[in-house]
């Protein structure tokens, strides 16, 4: 176990939201009884129901020197800004979300001493209600991603091992979300579209469609310096596929709930990248397409209803 140094004070954290990888990360700081409170829009204590355990949770105050950040990839610098007036001169950010495309506006809004992280995790959760519940064993890399981090290593190592491990600490995150990228530019956008588990992309009548797709992120990922294998990413998807069979994944939950999803920080990112390098992703960006007409209609049936 860790041990504090006099220069450095233990890190007290709260988890910003209420999502169910947050809540997730706050039940098992919470159960090894670890301090943990959690930062909301509208401050209030909470009661949930995490695997059977009856948990409340404390509204976080200012100052804070510990926050995970476990929001959509698009509201992050919504959630940094509401952030920045109560974090301590050395806070410390652990973001963790879906997609790519954050790490270098935060940064820019952090002071030279506040120290930022990413974490890349393949637990699964699910909300409902006040009930929260482990439905995926998974693991998690961790990677500082500034100098002000490094100094704080041992303290955010240990509270990540305990929320979302098993750990692994790794300099640099980039190759780590390039992985991922590829998985969630597969199942996400396909899952939510044909509105199924992640099991039915098994089916033979997808392989080609994935297939298709991930020979496209390899490609980007390739010229964007992050070398992906195509059969060792096509391996990783269907072990993934196969492991999450019974899930739904976040992206279907959104649609299917007339939620926003990540899809730009998805499909929508690999397009952007694709694009500074001239590279044709005509199956990733009919997926950008198809899952933002579908926002868009959700969101003008949600209108209508509400009229």
């Amino acid at each position: 176990m860790a041990h504090n140094s006099s220069a450095q004070p233990a890190l007290s954290w709260c988890v910003v939201g209420q999502g169910a990888i947050g809540l997730l990360a706050a039940s098992q700081l919470k159960l090894a009884k670890q301090p943990i409170k959690l930062w909301l829009r509208q401050p209030a204590a909470i009661d949930i129901t995490f695997n059977q355990h009856a948990l409340h949770f404390h509204s976080a105050i200012a100052p804070l020197n510990a926050v995970l950040v476990p929001v959509k990839s698009y509201s992050v610098i919504d959630a940094l800004h509401s952030l920045l007036p109560a974090l301590s001169a050395d806070a410390q950010l652990v973001l963790s979300h879906n997609g790519m495309g954050t790490i270098e506006p935060a940064l820019q809004l952090l002071l030279p001493t506040q120290g930022l992280w990413f974490l890349t995790t393949t637990h699964g959760a699910l909300k409902q209600g006040n009930n929260v519940r482990h439905t995926g064993q998974g693991d998690s890399v961790l990677a500082p991603l500034n100098a002000a981090a490094k100094v704080h290593l041992p303290q955010v190592q240990q509270a990540m091992n305990i929320a979302l491990g098993p750990l692994v600490v790794v300099d640099n995150i980039q190759p780590f979300l390039w992985q991922k990228l590829a998985i969630n530019a597969v199942i996400n956008p396909l899952s939510a579209l044909h509105n199924c588990r992640n099991g039915a992309l098994a089916d033979s009548r997808y392989q080609q469609q994935i297939n298709a797709i991930l020979l496209e992120v390899c490609q980007v990922a390739t010229a964007c310096g992050y070398p992906l294998d195509f059969a060792q990413t096509q391996a990783n998807v269907q072990r993934v596929i196969h492991n999450t069979a019974q899930n739904f994944s976040s992206m279907q939950q959104d649609i299917a709930h007339q939620r926003r999803s990540e899809i730009a920080a998805i499909s929508g990112y690999i397009v952007k990248q694709a694009a500074q390098h001239n590279i044709a992703v005509p199956h990733n960006r009919q997926l950008l397409q198809q899952i933002t007409a579908l926002q868009h209609l959700n969101a003008v049936t949600a209108d209508t209803l509400l009229r």
